[in-house]
C-alpha cells in the first residue's frame, strides 16, 4: 500500500513545491530461515601410475541463516512526480536496499535506483543508476525473480555475486544495474511495442598522448609503462525491445558491459549478452522460457604472442510455471546454464573433458494472507559437471585439487510484507 508521507518530507527536507507534486513512500520487508549445502566429491581413482590411491570420498560445507530478500528484495524507497502540463511530467526514484534479518543495512545508500526523468509523449528520458535493458529478462521471465534459492542459473553464473565456477563473469558490476545511466524509455501508445535504450558512462580520466597517464605500480612492485586501453572499465551499452498483447508477453535484449582494463598493457575485457525471454498466461497457469548467451572477451592494443586469453562463452535456457491455487501460487523452474571455454583440456590416452554445464530444479509455493503480505517456501538443487562450481547460495565448494563440485540444495521458509 502507497503512503503519500508530506510529514516525513517535511522532516527530511523535502519540501512538496505546489499541490501537483506527489510523494510517496514505499517498502518490502522480507525475512526468512534459509539453509544451504554443497557438496564436493573426490572423482579420482588408482591409476598405472599410483594404483594404491585412496579416495577420500565427499566433503560438505553447509550454513543455516536467517536471511532477507528471498521472495521480494528488501528495501525502502521514495518516489514522486511533478505535472508539468501538457503532458509532460517529472520524477525521481530513490530506492535503498535493507537487510531487516540484523539490520545493519539501513538507508546508507540508494544502491538499488536513484533516478530523475522527464516524461511525456516522446516517452521517458532517465538518467542515474538503474537496471541495465538485459536485466530485464531475467527478472520478467523467471518464476523466482532472479531472488532466493530458486533463481534461475542464468542470473547465478552472470550475476557478480557468482561463487566459483569457471569463466570470467563473476567481475561484471553492470550485469544487474549500471551508474552514471542514459536511458530512454519508449512511448506507451505503441500498440503494445515497448522497449529502452541505455548507456553508462565510464567516468574515467582518459590521457592523450597516453604516454602522459600517470605511472601505476605492477606486481613487483615496479612502474608499468606502455599503452593505455581505449576503452575503460565502468561503460555498458544496451536496449531492449518487446511485444505485450494481452496474456502474451515476448523480449529481445542486448548489452555490452566493460568489466575490466589495463592501461599499461593495453587490454580491454567485456562482457556481451543476448538474451530473448517470454511468458504466455492461459489462466490456470501461467509459462515462462529464457534462452540467454554471453561471452566474455579480452581485445589487446597488440595482440600477444599464441593468441592471448581465450573468449569464454556460457548458453542457458529455463522453463518455468506459476500456477495460482486459491490464495497460493505454485511457481516451479528448470534452468540450465553450458560453459564454452574454448581451451581444450587434454587427458592421457587422447581423452578430453567435457565443457563445465549445470542444471537446476526449484519448486516453491507462496500463500497470500493479504495483498500485502505473504507466507512463502522454495526449495531448489544444483548438479554441476565437468568442474561448474554454482551453488544456491551460501558457503563455497570445499577446494582442492582432490575434489570435484558435485551438487548443491537449500530452502527458504520466509515472510514477506510491502507497504
Amino acid at each position: 500500500m502507497k503512503r503519500t508521507f508530506i510529514a516525513v518530507a517535511t522532516l527530511s527536507g523535502i519540501g512538496l513545491a505546489n499541490a501537483q507534486t506527489s510523494v510517496t513512500m514505499f517498502g518490502v520487508v522480507d525475512v526468512g530461515v534459509s539453509s544451504y549445502s554443497s557438496k564436493s566429491q573426490d572423482m579420482n581413482r588408482g591409476t598405472l601410475l599410483n594404483p594404491f590411491y585412496l579416495n577420500q570420498g565427499s566433503r560438505t560445507a553447509s550454513r543455516t541463516a536467517l536471511s532477507n530478500g528471498n521472495y521480494a528484495s528488501s528495501r525502502l524507497g521514495f518516489r514522486g512526480t511533478e505535472d508539468l502540463g501538457g503532458g509532460m511530467a517529472a520524477s525521481f526514484w530513490l530506492e535503498a536496499p535493507i537487510s531487516p534479518d540484523d539490520g545493519s543495512t539501513g538507508i546508507a545508500t540508494f544502491q538499488r535506483r536513484s533516478t530523475v526523468s522527464l516524461s511525456g509523449g516522446f516517452g521517458e528520458l532517465r538518467l542515474g543508476r538503474d537496471y541495465v535493458p538485459t536485466a530485464w529478462n531475467d527478472i520478467v521471465f523467471d518464476p523466482f525473480g532472479i531472488v532466493g534459492v530458486g533463481r534461475s542459473l542464468i542470473f547465478t553464473a552472470l550475476n557478480t555475486n557468482t561463487r566459483g565456477g569457471p569463466g570470467g563473469f563473476g567481475g561484471d558490476l553492470n550485469y544487474n544495474r549500471a551508474s552514471n545511466s542514459i536511458g530512454y524509455f519508449f512511448p506507451p501508445n505503441l500498440g503494445g511495442f515497448y522497449g529502452q535504450l541505455m548507456y553508462a558512462i565510464n567516468e574515467n580520466t582518459k590521457y592523450d598522448p597516453g604516454s602522459t597517464t600517470p605511472p601505476g605500480l605492477n606486481a613487483a612492485g615496479g612502474l608499468n609503462p606502455g599503452t593505455v586501453a581505449t576503452v575503460r572499465a565502468g561503460r555498458y551499452i544496451g536496449g531492449r525491445v518487446g511485444y505485450a498483447n494481452g496474456p502474451f508477453d515476448v523480449a529481445l535484449s542486448y548489452g555490452n558491459s566493460t568489466t575490466a582494463d589495463s592501461f599499461y598493457v593495453g587490454t580491454t575485457d567485456s562482457v556481451k549478452t543476448l538474451n530473448l525471454g517470454a511468458s504466455y498466461d492461459f489462466g490456470p497457469a501461467q509459462l515462462f522460457g529464457e534462452l540467454s548467451r554471453a561471452t566474455s572477451s579480452r581485445k589487446y592494443a597488440t595482440t600477444p604472442f599464441g593468441g592471448g586469453v581465450p573468449d569464454t562463452d556460457l548458453t542457458g535456457y529455463l522453463v518455468g510455471v506459476k500456477v495460482p491455487v486459491g490464495a497460493g501460487l505454485i511457481r516451479a523452474s528448470y534452468s540450465q546454464v553450458k560453459y564454452d571455454l574454448n581451451t581444450p583440456v587434454g587427458l592421457p590416452f587422447g581423452a578430453t573433458v567435457g565443457d563445465p554445464k549445470a542444471n537446476k530444479l526449484a519448486i516453491g509455493y507462496v500463500h497470500n494472507l493479504s495483498k500485502r503480505t505473504a507466507l512463502y517456501a522454495t526449495v531448489a538443487r544444483i548438479s554441476n559437471k565437468n568442474g561448474a562450481a554454482l551453488t544456491v547460495g551460501g558457503p563455497s565448494f570445499v577446494g582442492g585439487s582432490a575434489f570435484t563440485p558435485k551438487t548443491s540444495t537449500g530452502y527458504d521458509l520466509g515472510l514477506r510484507h510491502a507497504f
